[in-house]
C-alpha cells in the first residue's frame, strides 16, 4: 500500500486540552451510576448526578410504560450515597470505582433499598419515602444481603459475618474470628483482583443458612504498598503473593443464621487450591468449583450440608492454557436440574448446557446435554436467562473481535440470533426474569446511549452522553490488519495528524498494553488523548499481539510461560509491516 493522504478531521465546536479532557463529567457528561433492576423486574434504578458531583437524585424507569420518576430525592441522598470522589482515601476510592460496589441495594419485596454510606448501613422505605440508621457500629459494614424471604440483613464487619432483622434490633455475629488473618465471608487482595470475586458469602434459599468462604492470610507475604497523594505518603501493608508464595488457605462453612452454629466443608486434599465460585444448588445442597494452583484444572462439586459430604460431579482440564474468570461464570437455572458452563474446550469460549438430578443431586455426575452454539468466535458473557421461553443471552464479538454484540440462543440449542447490528460496543444487563434489558452503546461513529429495551421489542433511550465525537472533532482511528511470523491475523489503530499538523515525515507513537487482560483495538470511542497528540502533529498505533483477550484459545495461550517474548516479537513485526505501508511515518 502506497502513501495516503492525512485524515480529515470534521470541524470541533469545544476546544480539546488536558483541562477539558478531565473536567468534571469528562468529555461525555455524568452519565448514571450504580444501574439496578428491582428484583420483580418491574424497575430500572440509576443514580444520577450533577457534573459536578454535588447533587444527585435516585430515579427510576418503569419497565413497561417508560415513565421516568425521582425515587430518593437529593436532599435525602446526599447522606446516603454520596459521591464517590469525597471519599480522601485513594485505596478506598479505588476499590469502590475497580469493583464496581453497589451504593444500595434492592430488598425482594422491591419497596425497600438498603444503603452503604460509607460503612454505615441505611434501610430506605420507598412508599414512607423515610431512611432509617441500621448499623452503627464504630467499624464499617459492607456487602449487604438481604435474605430471600426479606426479613433479615447479612453483613461483613472486620472479616466476620453478622446478621440483622429487618427491624434492626436483633444483630448477631455468627462468625467470632479475631485480627486481620481470618477472613468469614470477606474478600481479599488475590480473590478480588485475581479472581474477579465480588462476594464471598451467600443466602440459602429458605433464608435458614449461610454458606460463606473461611480464609486464612497467616502465611501470605505482605508488600508495601505507598498512597503518594496526600501530603504526607501512608504506607499500608497488603497481603500480596508473588509467584510461588502461598497463597490465602480456604475452606467453606455453613452457618446456622439463627443458631450461628457453623460446619465446615472439606472439599479436597490437595494442600493448594482456590474456591472462586460457590452458590446454592437448592436448601441443603451447595455447588463449589475447586481450581489447582496453575488454574488449568477445575472441579465441579455438590455438597450435600447436613452431612458435609462432597460429590465430585464435573471435571475439567484446560491442558496448555487457564481459566478466565471474567468469562466462565456458571450460571444454575432456578426451576430446572440444569446449569450453563462456559468453557474453552473447542478452541473458542462457548456455553454448554449441562443438567443433574434436581431432586437428588448427590445421585450422579453431572451429564453434557449439548453445546449450545459454536463458531470462531467467544461468547464474553451470559447475560441473563428467560426459562420460561428457554432463552439464553450473552454477549459475543462474533464476526468481528474488536466488537461486542447481544444474542440471544435456545437452551436446546436452536434459534442464535443477534440483538444488536450497529459497529461498536453493546453492553447489557437483564433482569431478573431476563424480560428486559438495558443496552449501554457506543462506537466509533457513536456517542455513548443508554437504553432501556424489551425483549423482542422497543428500545428507548434513558440517558444519552453529550455527542463528544462532534462537539471535540474526534476522528476514528483506521483500522488495520497485520500478520504475525506464523501467519495469525494481528489487528491494529492508527491515528495519523489532521491536515497541516504535521510537515515532513510524521513522528509516531506506539501505545503498548500487550495484553494478558485488555485489549487496546477496539471499535470503541475515539481516544481524545491521541486525538489531542495527533493535532501536535504524531501519529499513534496500537495493535494487539498474541496474547491480548477477545480471540481463540490458541492466540490468548500463546504467551502462557513466556511472557514477553511472544508479544515483543508480534508488535515488531506490526512495525515493520506498517512502516511499509505508511513511508510518511518516521522510522527513525
Amino acid at each position: 500500500m502506497g502513501s495516503i493522504p492525512f485524515v480529515a478531521q470534521s470541524a470541533p465546536t469545544k476546544p480539546l486540552n488536558i483541562d477539558t479532557l478531565f473536567q468534571p463529567g469528562g468529555l461525555a457528561g455524568r452519565g448514571p451510576e450504580t444501574t439496578e433492576w428491582s428484583p420483580d423486574g418491574a424497575k430500572l434504578s440509576f443514580v444520577q448526578r450533577d457534573e459536578k458531583g454535588e447533587k444527585g437524585e435516585l430515579w427510576y424507569v418503569d419497565a413497561a410504560t417508560g415513565e421516568k420518576k425521582v425515587l430518593v430525592s437529593a436532599a435525602k441522598l446526599a447522606s446516603l450515597d454520596p459521591d464517590v470522589n469525597k471519599v480522601k482515601n485513594e485505596r478506598e476510592k479505588e476499590r469502590l470505582t475497580r469493583y464496581h460496589v453497589a451504593a444500595y441495594l434492592w430488598a425482594p419485596d422491591s419497596k425497600h433499598l438498603i444503603f452503604d454510606s460509607q460503612g454505615q448501613l441505611w434501610l430506605y422505605d420507598l412508599g414512607t419515602e423515610t431512611a432509617v440508621q441500621f448499623t452503627s457500629a464504630g467499624d464499617p459494614s459492607g456487602d449487604p444481603k438481604f435474605s430471600p424471604d426479606g426479613k433479615h440483613l447479612a453483613y461483613v464487619r472486620k472479616h466476620n459475618l453478622y446478621v440483622n432483622s429487618v427491624s434492626g434490633k436483633k444483630e448477631k455475629q455468627l462468625t467470632k474470628d479475631t485480627g486481620d488473618n481470618l477472613f468469614n465471608g470477606d474478600i481479599d487482595w488475590v480473590y478480588a483482583e485475581e479472581l474477579a470475586v465480588r462476594s464471598n458469602y451467600f443466602w440459602s434459599p429458605d433464608s435458614k443458612d449461610i454458606a460463606f468462604l473461611h480464609m486464612d492470610e497467616t502465611n501470605v507475604p505482605t508488600y508495601p504498598i505507598t498512597d503518594w497523594m496526600p501530603t504526607h505518603p501512608a504506607v499500608e501493608q497488603e497481603k500480596y503473593p508473588k509467584v510461588g508464595d502461598p497463597n490465602p488457605v480456604v475452606k467453606l462453612g455453613v452457618v446456622d443464621a439463627d443458631k450461628g452454629k457453623v460446619k465446615w466443608i472439606t472439599l479436597t486434599g490437595a494442600e493448594d487450591f482456590y474456591i472462586p465460585r460457590f452458590g446454592w444448588v437448592k436448601d441443603g445442597v451447595i455447588w463449589a468449583e475447586v481450581l489447582n494452583r496453575t488454574e488449568d484444572k477445575m472441579d465441579l462439586y455438590f455438597v450435600d450440608t447436613k452431612s458435609a459430604k462432597p460429590r465430585l460431579v464435573l471435571t475439567e482440564t484446560l491442558e496448555g492454557a487457564w481459566f478466565d474468570f471474567e468469562h466462565t461464570e456458571i450460571r444454575f437455572l432456578k426451576s430446572t436440574g440444569q446449569f450453563l458452563w462456559p468453557s474453552w474446550r473447542d478452541g473458542n469460549m462457548h456455553i454448554y448446557l449441562y443438567s443433574f438430578d434436581k431432586q437428588n443431586p448427590m445421585a450422579a455426575d453431572a451429564k453434557l446435554e449439548r453445546q449450545l452454539e459454536k463458531g470462531d468466535y467467544a461468547v464474553l458473557g451470559i447475560k441473563g436467562v428467560d426459562e420460561a421461553s428457554g432463552t439464553v443471552f450473552f454477549e459475543a464479538n462474533k464476526d468481528d473481535p474488536r466488537q461486542t454484540h447481544i444474542y440471544s440462543v435456545q437452551l436446546d440449542g436452536s434459534g442464535l440470533k443477534a440483538l444488536t447490528t450497529e459497529e461498536g460496543f453493546h453492553l447489557a444487563d437483564f433482569s431478573d426474569d431476563a424480560k428486559h434489558y438495558t443496552q449501554m452503546y457506543f462506537g466509533p461513529q457513536a456517542s455513548p446511549v443508554l437504553s432501556l429495551c424489551s425483549v423482542g421489542g422497543a428500545c428507548n433511550p434513558v440517558w444519552k452522553a453529550n455527542d463528544e465525537i462532534a462537539e471535540y472533532g474526534l476522528r476514528a482511528a483506521k483500522y488495520l490488519e497485520f500478520k504475525a511470523d506464523d501467519g495469525t491475523i494481528l489487528y491494529g489503530r492508527l491515528l495519523l495528524p489532521p491536515e497541516g499538523a504535521a510537515s515532513g515525515k510524521v513522528p509516531l507513537i506506539i501505545n503498548i498494553y500487550g495484553g494478558p487482560a485488555g485489549q487496546t483495538v477496539r471499535k470503541s470511542l475515539p481516544d481524545p488523548f491521541d486525538e489531542i497528540l495527533s493535532r501536535k502533529g504524531f501519529a499513534i498505533f496500537s495493535v494487539d499481539n498474541r496474547g491480548t483477550p477477545g480471540r481463540d484459545r490458541k492466540f490468548q495461550t500463546a504467551i502462557r510461560h513466556e511472557f514477553g517474548a511472544v508479544e515483543l516479537k508480534d508488535q515488531l513485526t506490526a512495525l515493520d509491516q506498517l512502516l511499509a505501508q505508511y513511508p510518511q511515518l518516521d522510522k527513525d
